[in-house]
């Protein structure tokens, strides 16, 4: 038993943290509610964990366990290690959360039972801080419950505390389903908090040296789940506002809730030392500056009316500009070399933080553009570009969602303009070009458009099912004129590396009869699960 956390406790709980998420991998990747064979929370658990633990070996594993290790170097090395290595939305999250521990109870000389109320309740300020609009029902509502009741406890005794926490996130967990409806109708808790009950209770058994009072609670007999909506952006705001700011932590956090009312595509990072960069899409671009005033001081305001933008005709790139790159998250070898004939830098797809933040400093340029193309890994690429803003790299992530959408930012790419230009026009760009994915459904679910069996085909438009239907080629034939019913003279076809010769030929065809006057590009990209992605510009 431990009466206050040291260095010592750091590993043990690192590996037991660990070990238990490898033991509920596959357990933590079945609770993930959406019928796509992708999203697997629990092997991004594993991987971000696994990342802090080879952090704190890399660092402490020559020294001895004999209590002169401070107690902060060692979380700090825990959570800088999950940081480089987050994967997903719910490994970000989680090392936003040993952030948030690691600086509060860096400060403590000793840590005991009021010092971890202290800095949970902090690790979920900043776990609410990392996600553009907070959901409850998720990872966010079990950290907030674990917080709450390790406060309530009132206690100096570090056991009780961790006990609370951990009980108090178990129960959370279980709730999430009457917080989050696509939880209810798939019968399962959310997958990210499922995790964080794991740690917590690890947390729990080495400082009391004992297994939690009671079990984390036993996922809910799953129904056929219900798909979840994919974050999307706004397109309803004209102007983009972004601005250097001097000011402290308090008056930014106020900036950050005030323009989280006025616009979206918000993002304020900082470097540590309290200059800002500010960012928003807004209508109203006067109190988006005003509001920077009252925060503290703006200087280099820029201001940009989307629709003065104007994109060059497609065709060959000039090459890069020395100083200006791009980096690209892509998975399939066509994709890839369509991509590297553009002059981008390829990472794989699910990339760690480390890993996309290795690619942007291999470029050696000074201002690099990052395109993740799937929705999962904007948070990655995002904790990549704070972090090489600390290098002295200027990073922008334009938020693609699709491969489709990245050759139609790439293709707009002129480096005449200024970076922060040609940014907003690749943004833009990428926004205009929806995007479709069809799949093969890897579960029976229900969907917007109706239930789905294992196997069926899935048409989905902007990252919502849209179409269900038995055959491939019918099924990509109509989701491409659903799109084209809105409009649109390109039609762009990657096919799969599961995809049926003939298929992009079909298409075309039909759409060449149907649609004269619009032109069809097709490519083979190789990428696995997805037959077929659409892009309609």
């Amino acid at each position: 038993m431990l009466e206050t956390l040291d260095a010592a406790a750091v590993r043990r709980w690192c590996a037991s943290g660990l070990a238990a998420l490898r033991r509920h991998q596959g357990e933590i990747d079945e609770l993930n509610v959406y019928p796509v064979p992708d999203g697997d929370t629990g092997t991004n658990l594993v991987l971000t964990l696994t990342s802090a633990q080879q952090a704190l070996a890399m660092d402490l594993g020559t020294l001895p366990d004999d209590g002169h290790t401070p107690h902060g170097h060692a979380l700090r090395l825990m959570a800088r290690g999950a940081l480089l290595g987050a994967r997903g939305n719910s490994g970000v999250i989680v090392s936003q959360i040993l952030r948030g521990l690691a600086d509060t109870l860096a400060a403590a000389p000793a840590v005991g039972g009021r010092q971890l109320a202290d800095a949970l309740a902090d690790a979920t300020t900043a776990a609410y801080a990392a996600v553009a609009r907070p959901v409850e029902g998720t990872l966010l509502s079990v950290v907030a419950a674990a917080a709450h009741a390790a406060r309530l406890v009132d206690s100096d005794d570090l056991r009780t505390v961790a006990r609370a926490a951990a009980e108090a996130a178990a129960h959370a967990l279980a709730r999430t389903p009457e917080q989050l409806p696509e939880l209810a109708r798939a019968g399962v808790v959310d997958a990210g908090g499922r995790g964080l009950c794991l740690l917590l209770d690890a947390l729990v058994e080495v400082v009391t040296g004992e297994s939690p009072a009671q079990p984390a609670p036993a996922p809910p007999t799953r129904r056929p789940p219900a798909t979840a909506v994919r974050e999307s952006g706004s397109d309803v705001y004209a102007y983009e506002v972004q601005y250097l700011l001097d000011a402290d932590d308090e008056a930014v956090a106020r900036l950050r809730a005030e323009l989280a009312v006025l616009g979206d595509s918000l993002a304020i990072v900082g470097d540590g030392a309290g200059t800002w960069n500010v960012h928003v899409h807004v209508n109203d671009v006067g109190a988006a500056i005003e509001a920077g005033v009252v925060a503290g001081r703006p200087h280099r305001i820029g201001v940009t009316r989307f629709a003065d933008q104007t994109a060059p005709a497609p065709g060959p790139q000039a090459p890069l500009p020395e100083g200006r790159a791009a980096v690209v998250v892509a998975t399939g070898a066509g994709i890839a070399e369509l991509f590297a004939a553009e002059g981008a830098v390829v990472v794989p797809a699910n990339p760690s933080t480390g890993e996309l933040l290795n690619a942007i400093r291999a470029t050696g340029a000074a201002r690099v553009v990052v395109l993740p193309n799937d929705p999962n890994t904007q948070s990655v690429a995002s904790a990549a570009a704070k972090e090489a803003y600390g290098l002295g790299v200027k990073v922008s992530v334009v938020p693609t969602r699709s491969p489709v959408q990245a050759l139609a930012a790439l293709a707009v790419r002129d480096p005449k303009r200024r970076f922060e230009d040609d940014v907003i026009a690749m943004a833009e760009a990428a926004g205009a070009c929806r995007y479709a994915e069809v799949c093969h459904a890897a579960r029976e679910a229900l969907t917007v458009a109706g239930p789905a069996r294992a196997g069926d085909v899935l048409a989905l438009v902007e990252g919502e099912v849209h179409l269900i239907g038995q055959d491939l080629t019918d099924t990509c034939i109509a989701v491409v004129d659903r799109m084209l019913g809105g409009g649109g003279e390109l039609v762009t076809l990657l096919c799969g590396a599961d995809a049926p010769a003939g298929l992009a030929d079909r298409v075309r065809e039909h759409v060449e009869r149907a649609w004269p006057f619009v032109e069809v590009q097709a490519y083979e990209g190789g990428q696995p699960h997805y037959p077929l992605l659409v892009g309609v510009e």
